[in-house]
């Protein structure tokens, strides 16, 4: 199944691009002698140059991510939505690869089409708990030098990071010219904040801090808060062509993939 992606390189193979002017050096065999024939000058055929995909994974394990209210955890919905797109991945023979992180990187593993690369990414994802705090942004800056060909980056993570930082760093992946997908984890207690009694919150990033309140008069404000945050996120998204899309921990997550996977192929098919 090679050849489903579409390279930035051009190269040889079935899909004509386009004509260009010969040059000394250039291959004699690509000369397009029809055109010579009906122009009296020489001109190059270039092809479409089909190539397999490499996939990085950027799993976010840091403290807000072990939250789980009534469904399962952000972290390990994260992992099962990393594994089944890991297994669609390799099904079609492309290449992936692995990074787990809170305020740095904990596991990577280097991408690759082998089956093999399965099991080690799902005994990765199995043996990790969330730890500290989030570093979002220091962990793409820091993981970029160690992606040396473009690709796919895919960021599982609820983004809880400063929309500055996370623009500057966004900015430099869309100008390596890799495609970033962003998968917005969130969990229904986040965006809906159904808490009605007097309530003791527990800071997941840092041990001891627990704060007790009446959610009823801080439903409102936080509501506020976290919309914008959410909006900010996804019109910066917008703006650098980053493919954001929010799932909610309650989701099935065959539904979530079966939507993704729907709107990317048609997606895919208007770039052509």
């Amino acid at each position: 199944m090679m050849g489903r992606h579409r390279s930035p390189f051009k190269g040889s193979s079935v899909e004509f691009v386009e004509h260009r002017e010969y040059y000394p050096g250039d291959e004699i065999r690509h000369i397009d002698w029809r055109a010579y024939g009906k122009t009296g000058r020489y001109y190059i055929k270039e092809f479409e140059d089909e190539t397999s995909l490499r996939c990085h994974l950027l799993v976010d394990a840091s403290g807000s991510m072990a939250y789980a209210g009534k469904s399962v955890s952000k972290f390990r919905y994260a992992s099962a939505l990393a594994a089944s797109l890991a297994w669609l991945l390799l099904s079609q023979r492309d290449s992936v690869g692995l990074i787990t992180y809170d305020s740095q990187i904990k596991d990577q593993l280097r991408p690759s089409s082998n089956r093999d690369i399965f099991r080690q990414l799902t005994d990765v994802l199995e043996a990790t708990a969330p730890g500290e705090d989030t570093g979002l942004a220091a962990v793409i800056e820091s993981a970029l030098p160690t992606i040396r060909r473009r690709g796919l980056i895919m960021l599982i993570s609820d983004c809880f990071d400063s929309l500055e930082a996370l623009e500057t760093t966004l900015q430099r992946c869309r100008h390596a010219r890799h495609e970033v997908v962003v998968f917005q984890i969130a969990a229904d207690e986040e965006t809906e904040f159904p808490f009605d009694r007097p309530t003791q919150f527990r800071n997941l990033e840092e041990a001891g801090h627990r704060l007790l309140v009446d959610p009823a008069r801080l439903r409102k404000e936080y509501l506020r808060q976290y919309n914008a945050f959410s909006k900010g996120l996804a019109e910066l998204c917008g703006t650098l062509a980053i493919d954001h899309t929010v799932v909610r921990t309650s989701q099935p997550l065959q539904d979530v993939l079966g939507n993704w996977l729907a709107e990317r192929m048609a997606l895919l098919a208007n770039r052509r």
